[in-house]
Formats: structure tokens, sequence, C-alpha cells
């Protein structure tokens, strides 16, 4: 009668909460609405591609390879929008 725990693609936007907590408490964490935003759309991206792979695949080995290569792709969007490390026209401050 109970259902199983299900994978939701939108739950890793729960993270999003650390920084709305360290916005509104400190003066150093300064994120804009367009912050949470482009954030969001990247949380909701590497939920909903996770998802995918975690569905589509089921040889361990490609799995796994898919899922590093979407978590890395993820980290380095992420750092390039943070700090710069490519010096693009995107990169933040």
């Amino acid at each position: 009668m109970f259902n199983a725990y299900k994978f939701k693609f939108y739950h890793p936007l729960l993270l999003l909460v650390f920084p709305l907590i360290g916005t509104l408490l400190s003066p150093q964490v300064n994120w804009t609405w367009f912050d949470y935003l482009v954030m969001g759309g990247l949380l909701l991206s590497l939920g909903i591609g996770a998802h995918f792979i975690l569905k589509r695949f089921n040889k361990s080995a490609k799995k796994w390879t898919y899922l590093f290569a979407l978590i890395l792709v993820f980290m380095l969007i992420w750092a390039e929008l943070a700090v710069g490390i490519f010096g693009s026209p995107l990169a933040g401050s």
C-alpha cells in the first residue's frame, strides 16, 4: 500500500535554501533574484539530467560515466558564472 520513495527531479532546487538563508542573515551574501533564477535553472537541469540518466541507462559503468560527466559540466558552468575561470563574457566577479 505504501509507495516507495521516488526521486523527484526538482529536489535539487531545495539547495537554494542555503543562499537564501545567507542572504537574509549576512550582508556578504548578496544574491539578486536573477542569481536565484540562474542557479535554479542550473539545478533543475542537473536534476532532470540525472533523472533521465538514471532511468535511461541500465549498465552501471555507462550510468556512472554519464552522471560524472553531467556533474562535471554543471560544476564547470557554476564556476564560470561565479568567478570566471575561462574568462568568457558570462564570467562573474
